[in-house]
């Protein structure tokens, strides 16, 4: 095995200089059957200025925030009020989110941390049933205990006050302007809308989805919602003020409090909450410096699945080789047994981030990743450990994820989420609350007595799969972006989204469109592979269950010779698109 040192945290100053950009691949390469021609029509190249998010109207906003000259954190905005409204499914002003600013002048990544928190009366049984079990999830996830306090919009206000060019009530006008006219229901929400997830039978699901006539709204019918446009009025006007004081505040704190499984959040809770900022957490990998949040976030074990992957060969292995998607899945494997052990709010838990991240555990751990997959997987023990009880946290897989590069050569890489499909199914001011305190663990200690790291306490915020990426050379310049939903697929999707542009070196388009694999212990759930790379993975131990596929939604910009290559998955609707 080649070696790769890799430290936990390091000073992107200090690195030296690495080469050129990546040269793409002129091989075939496996990839997933998107809608006949939608990979073109997704990708995107822009001289200047460039947004890839998941819904065209959103990339819209977002882009004509650029051409008035705002920022990319000024974009963002636009594009997040956009999605919460044509994309309730997945975001929204009720959530929470991650963010990752590049500043071009400076050279630095700052990490913002919009995650939601638990209210100060919760408990950590609060998901234990009556019997003593945890609670089925269906049953939980509608209930007032789901909510957290919303963290996305105070993030975004924290940020664009530190990096915005544009005033901030000039930001929402497009949002306004579809929620008030109306918007065309696209086929992904029209899907939504027709499911059976839990949340579609919840009363204001039902009524908000349901047509004069008693039917429900469809893909191609125009959506109207008066509420968002008064909320985005009273957000424009007192930024997030506007949703976590006042009479939506007020809102909010009645629609928790009712039945079943109410919440004991108060105006107080909402009043109390603060983003949180600093240092991203940057490490080198092949020759490149990899930025990511700080836990809570997926960002750890995403870094720390690329410390062991930097003990392979798969930069030489490309992806047609099933040798190489094998290297993948174990360490994926060994970095998701890690994380589901030791990660929690590290406010309230100690999560071993040096001793996850060092050159010598790396390298212990990598020693497993041999030629086939071991039959078993289990935690490490890095330096300074802790010995937390076992996990029960169900993750499903919602939200959604907002690249930006500005005329400057500022960037953001955004990952938003409401958490499940609608949220709780609550709705206020027209948006969803999010159900995110179901990404707590069900079970807040083993059989033993033994808390675990992810165990629910309030003030608390709970663990997360969310992990923007930003991608630098070794002399601290934007190279790419990337980040895509899927609970807590979102580890293995963005792990691939790094492996295919800096090991692979695809184009952002080509990283979207290929197959997935998320290995989580016994698990090896993943799209249709092309038949020689399902059979080498299965002599090699890897049954692939493709049952289901694997829905991400990648969005990916690289710097290119000339302005900026963008590519948005094709198992979504997003666009890559700027000027």
């Amino acid at each position: 095995m080649k070696t790769h040192r890799r430290t936990a945290l390091i000073a992107l100053t200090a690195l030296v200089a690495c080469g050129a950009g990546p040269v793409r691949a002129q091989v075939p390469i496996p990839q997933v059957a998107p809608a006949p021609g939608s990979p073109a029509h997704q990708a995107g190249h822009a001289e200047h200025a460039m947004v890839a998010a998941a819904n065209p109207l959103a990339v819209a906003a977002g882009v004509a925030v650029l051409r008035r000259g705002g920022s990319a954190v000024d974009a963002a905005v636009a594009v997040q009020a956009v999605l919460g409204l044509v994309e309730p499914q997945s975001s929204g002003l009720g959530g929470g989110s991650f963010l990752l600013f590049y500043d071009a002048k400076t050279r630095r990544v700052t990490a913002y941390d919009g995650r939601e928190v638990a209210p100060a009366g919760a408990s950590t049984r609060q998901f234990i049933g009556a019997d003593g079990h945890p609670l089925p999830f269906g049953q939980a996830v509608v209930g007032g205990i789901a909510t957290g306090v919303p963290g996305a919009i105070a993030m975004l206000d924290l940020a664009q006050r530190q990096h915005g060019r544009l005033p901030w009530s000039s930001l929402f006008g497009d949002a306004h302007r579809l929620a008030s006219s109306g918007f065309v229901v696209s086929p992904r929400l029209g899907g939504m809308i027709a499911s059976n997830f839990p949340q579609n039978s919840a009363a204001d699901v039902v009524a908000y989805f349901t047509k004069a006539d008693g039917t429900r709204y469809q893909a191609g019918d125009v959506l109207k919602n008066p509420a968002y446009a008064a909320t985005l009025g009273a957000i424009a006007a007192q930024r997030s003020k506007g949703l976590l004081a006042g009479p939506i505040a007020a809102q909010i704190i009645a629609r928790v409090g009712l039945g079943p499984l109410p919440s004991s959040m108060t105006l107080a809770d909402l009043a109390a909450y603060r983003p949180h900022m600093g240092a991203a957490l940057c490490a080198p990998y092949h020759a490149r410096i990899i930025c990511t949040p700080q836990a809570p976030s997926g960002g750890l074990p995403l870094q720390e699945a690329l410390g062991l992957l930097a003990h392979t060969d798969i930069a030489a292995r490309g992806a047609s080789d099933a040798r190489g998607w094998e290297e993948f899945a174990e360490a994926s494997r060994l970095a998701y047994a890690d994380r589901d052990r030791y990660e929690g709010d590290p406010a309230f838990v100690t999560v071993p981030v040096a001793g996850l991240l060092a050159p010598d555990y790396l390298s212990q751990r990598a020693r497993l990743i041999g030629e086939t997959a071991a039959p078993q997987v289990t935690w490490g023990q890095p330096k300074d450990a802790p010995s937390p009880g076992a996990d029960a946290t169900p993750e499903p897989g919602g939200t959604s994820h907002i690249v930006i590069v500005d005329a400057a050569g500022n960037v953001v890489s955004m990952t938003t989420t409401v958490e499940s499909i609608f949220g709780s199914g609550r709705m206020v001011g027209g948006f969803f609350l999010n159900n995110q305190l179901t990404d707590f663990s069900f079970a807040p200690e083993a059989g033993d007595g033994t808390p675990a790291a992810n165990a629910v306490a309030g003030g608390k915020r709970p663990r997360s799969s969310m992990a923007p990426v930003i991608i630098l050379n070794g002399k601290n310049r934007f190279e790419a972006a990337l980040g895509s939903p899927g609970g807590s697929s979102i580890i293995a999707y963005n792990l691939k989204g790094v492996v295919g542009v800096v090991d692979w070196h695809l184009a952002p388009q080509q990283v979207t469109s290929l197959p997935n694999l998320v290995a989580h212990g016994q698990s090896f759930t993943a799209d249709p592979f092309p038949a020689d790379i399902t059979a080498g993975l299965a002599a090699r131990g890897l049954p692939l269950d493709t049952a289901r596929g694997e829905n991400s939604g990648l969005q990916v910009i690289v710097r290119a010779a000339r302005g900026y290559d963008g590519g948005a998955d094709p198992r979504r609707e997003g666009l890559a698109r700027g000027f």
